[in-house]
């Protein structure tokens, strides 16, 4: 009986499979037709397959649909069109599993895209940057490809007064692909800051939020950018007003927060003291809010992650920080993940919080260990059995926690 009932199910997983296929061929036969107007039906047909369809968008990449997308997308007798709906589809396909961009990588639509780029067309330059964005932001896409050509830098940052869509994907293309002191620099030399300065004021909340994160990780242990950023004017203010101005409790938490990683990332290049307001009034507390229960699990961990980065070498934060909102104590919670309510309640709830969970520990450590590192008194807040790490019952420090402290310079 068993037997009887998988061969059932071999056999209707493969008419469905077969299915399948035989619809994937079809949509890649249409691209050779003679007819160029049926090839741009074809195209637009095979966007409509694809979008949330992880299923067909692997079968075209097997059948062979992306060499071919590329062609007609580098042929000038195409239309414009045509490109910019190849590209579309292309973008489409990168969007799927991290195997259909290691193919597209490997079919070279890096540098099909990036040629694109100089054409005049303004719909087919946003859709090649939109399919650039989305092949740069997966982590198995090798960033280096896009510094190859020394020539792409510079005519990216002359795309981003095009329009606010140009500026949305070239700077979240430059934040993700900055990975190296080497990298800040290229951008850094080719006016990354005078360029991109002034989208910090744009109408679009997407671009505001990706020139702020470029900013931030080109800040990121950079003297030379941090004391250059400093002294930025953004429409009439010091970029450092702009940034507290940011941190609002009324702005997106997303705003808050990577607003305080750019200042903390510029205080730790010593472009800012760490008894500026800025940092002690506006950037600590602002962190220190981001640790609170009431926020994400992401946002928790990216919260104390940074708020450890900014308070590790200063004393005086440090000491600041231990008495700021309950600090301590509101750490403890990062070790109630997950919660035996989630395992009863909500299953989505339980794997997001255990997938969460070891870095919330994390994050719980490191920020312990810095606010221990230096000053005995705020050592023994922390070592406190107060500080209520554990449950009722036992009110000890976890020794992970101890040892992650003892560790640091300067304990005992």
């Amino acid at each position: 009986m068993a037997q009887w009932l998988c061969q059932l199910i071999w056999v209707l997983l493969s008419d469905t499979m077969q299915e399948v296929t035989a619809t994937s061929r079809h949509y890649v036969d249409r691209l050779f037709d003679p007819d160029p107007q049926k090839v741009l039906q074809g195209v637009i047909d095979m966007k409509n397959a694809v979008i949330g369809n992880n299923k067909q968008k692997a079968n075209l990449i097997v059948l062979g649909a992306v060499p071919r997308l590329l062609y007609l997308l580098q042929q000038s007798s195409s239309s414009a069109e045509l490109r910019a709906e190849c590209a579309v589809v292309l973008g489409s396909l990168a969007m799927g599993t991290e195997n259909n961009i290691k193919s597209l990588v490997d079919c070279h639509i890096i540098p099909a895209l990036l040629q694109g780029l100089l054409c005049l067309d303004l719909v087919f330059i946003e859709a090649c940057l939109r399919c650039l964005r989305t092949v740069f932001v997966s982590s198995v896409t090798p960033v280096q490809l896009l510094y190859t050509d020394h020539t792409v830098i510079p005519h990216l940052m002359s795309l981003l007064s095009r329009s606010q869509r140009t500026q949305e994907y070239v700077t979240q293309i430059f934040s993700h692909c900055c990975k190296t002191p080497e990298h800040q620099t290229v951008l850094f030399n080719h006016g990354a800051i005078q360029n991109i300065a002034p989208l910090l004021t744009s109408l679009s909340y997407k671009v505001r939020m990706q020139a702020l994160k470029c900013f931030s990780v080109l800040a990121y242990e950079n003297t030379q950018v941090s004391m250059t950023l400093v002294n930025v004017l953004v429409d009439g203010e010091l970029l450092c007003q702009v940034l507290v101005q940011m941190m609002q409790r009324d702005k997106p938490i997303e705003m808050q927060l990577t607003a305080a990683k750019c200042l903390t990332y510029m205080c730790r290049a010593g472009a800012i003291g760490t008894d500026d307001n800025c940092i002690v009034l506006k950037t600590l507390p602002c962190l220190v809010r981001m640790c609170s229960k009431d926020r994400l699990l992401e946002e928790r961990v990216e919260g104390a992650e940074t708020l450890a980065y900014l308070i590790e070498p200063d004393v005086e934060l440090q000491r600041i920080a231990s008495v700021t909102d309950h600090l301590v104590a509101m750490l403890a919670d990062y070790f109630k993940y997950p919660s035996s309510v989630s395992a009863i309640t909500d299953i989505k709830r339980l794997d997001h919080d255990l997938k969460h969970a070891h870095e919330l520990r994390q994050a719980a450590f490191k920020l312990y260990a810095s606010l221990g590192s230096n000053d005995e008194d705020v050592r023994k807040k922390v070592c406190s059995p107060r500080a209520s790490l554990c449950s009722p019952s036992r009110r000890q420090v976890p020794p992970s926690v101890s040892s992650a402290i003892s560790q640091q310079p300067g304990f005992p």
